[in-house]
């Protein structure tokens, strides 16, 4: 199509380009071709014109190259892309209810199934599977605008809500593609392939922002198996870059699938196993890199996890440890955040995680971390998964310890066994449960309330 659609934008000193970059330039790709930017950017003017009038929209869409068209078109009609922490129907329905006038947005794969999940009375967008193009003015938006809300995955309460403007999101943005940029040749560009979900902040700042503010390439699919994954680095023709979480990694190196040349890993959601990331890098012949933050800070430290366990904060990032936690200064950030997190600063201004204080574990004098114990199951060979945890029964004042574990090999009382080689007695995990699978969510984590409902619906 070739028309002109205009929008009512601040001035052009108070607004930035989406997507910034060469008209020509590469910005997603998969089998079937690549796509350019100013491509990109006619999809977005032609759904921008056909979007509600309202003030939120509710962006499930999973294709990735979908999820940025809409991203993009509802930031360009000033519009705020809410952003679940899951697709369930209760996570979208408790988002909607906070914002009342929201609409939902989708590409509904399965003949409308994101419909379904919006419920009734709900207005919803559907992205067809060919998305229309309009010609026009460059796309700028407002860099002081809440471009995105982003929500905490509630693993431990109710998930909170995070506004990022996109101010706050392009030096965010630039700090990362600074931290990465060592790990392909100058010159060249990323081209990233994603087993997060876009709307997972760690998603929206490797996957949705990179390639949007610099000359990062995506992957517009999310590959989950190891041969989708094996395949979708297969069609990036710059330099590859994985962006995934340690339950992924895991998977791959336990598939034994080839993958082609890659110029790093990205990996975060979990611990990664300093074990893991070793024999990942020998694997694959590239740097591991293991990202720090949260939905509240973004990322503002990393790591080369098969060197160490000290993180390196992102330049201009303060941290101060506090009784219950830290807080997080940085040039992103509209002021101080406090983490849950407990760092141990080190002379040279890295630090080191001790844990959270409600991980924290103190039995007959003595302590340990749920963190540490974790750790200390995953490292027993035979392991494939596992995790330790509370219950909520107290007994005389003090939490149980609870563990499940995955492994083709080990029954529970050869796992109590080897544990009792690491881990002090009364720290081991009772109950033990030996089970077919974890129930991480699709960033790799374990919900509480999951972790539960298994230990008490198992024999």
């Amino acid at each position: 199509m070739s028309a002109v659609v205009q929008y009512n934008t601040p001035p052009v000193s108070s607004t930035l380009p989406l997507p910034a970059g060469d008209d020509a330039g590469v910005f997603a790709f998969d089998g079937d071709g690549t796509t350019s930017r100013a491509a990109f950017a006619a999809h977005v003017r032609a759904l921008a014109a056909r979007l509600p009038d309202a003030a939120y929209a509710v962006n499930l869409c999973e294709d990735r190259y979908r999820f940025l068209v809409a991203f993009c078109a509802a930031a360009v009609r000033g519009q705020t892309n809410l952003l679940p922490p899951t697709r369930t129907r209760a996570a979208i329905d408790e988002v909607r209810a906070r914002y009342p006038g929201s609409y939902c947005i989708g590409d509904g794969e399965a003949c409308g199934c994101d419909a379904l999940l919006a419920g009734p009375g709900a207005h919803f967008v559907h992205l067809e599977a060919t998305l229309p193009a309009l010609e026009g003015a460059p796309l700028r938006v407002d860099e002081s605008a809440v471009v995105a809300i982003g929500f905490t995955s509630g693993s431990t309460g109710m998930p909170t809500a995070n506004a990022k403007t996109l101010v706050s999101l392009r030096t965010s943005t630039a700090q990362n593609h600074a931290a990465l940029a060592s790990l392909w040749a100058p010159g060249e560009s990323p081209h990233v392939v994603a087993t997060v979900p876009p709307q997972h902040m760690y998603g929206v700042e490797l996957s949705v922002m990179l390639p949007l503010l610099t000359d990062a390439a995506v992957h517009r699919g999310r590959p989950f198996f190891p041969e989708d994954i094996a395949r979708a680095l297969h069609d990036a023709a710059g330099a590859r870059l994985l962006v995934t979480t340690p339950v992924h990694l895991r998977a791959l190196l336990a598939s034994g699938v080839a993958l082609p040349p890659l110029a790093g890993i990205v990996t975060a959601t979990a611990p990664l196993p300093q074990a893991l990331a070793a024999q990942a890098e020998a694997r694959y012949g590239c740097e591991v890199r293991e990202t720090f933050g949260s939905t509240e800070t973004c990322i503002f430290a990393s790591r080369r996890s098969a060197h160490g366990e000290a993180w390196t904060p992102y330049p201009g990032v303060r941290l101060q440890p506090q009784p219950d936690g830290t807080l997080v200064s940085a040039a992103h950030l509209a002021g101080p955040v406090l983490l849950a997190d407990l760092v141990e600063t080190q002379g040279d201004g890295r630090f080191v995680l001790r844990g959270r204080q409600a991980d924290l574990l103190e039995i007959a004098g003595k302590r340990a971390s749920l963190a540490d114990l974790t750790r200390r199951l995953l490292d027993v060979p035979g392991v494939s998964d596992g995790v330790v945890f509370q219950l909520d029964e107290e007994t005389a004042g003090v939490r149980r310890i609870a563990a499940a574990y995955v492994s083709a090999t080990l029954d529970e009382d050869t796992l109590r066994a080897a544990l009792r080689r690491s881990i002090d007695p009364v720290f081991l995990p009772r109950p033990l449960r030996r089970v077919p699978a974890l129930p991480r969510n699709e960033t790799g984590k374990l919900p509480r309330a999951a972790l539960l409902h298994l230990l008490r619906s198992g024999p």
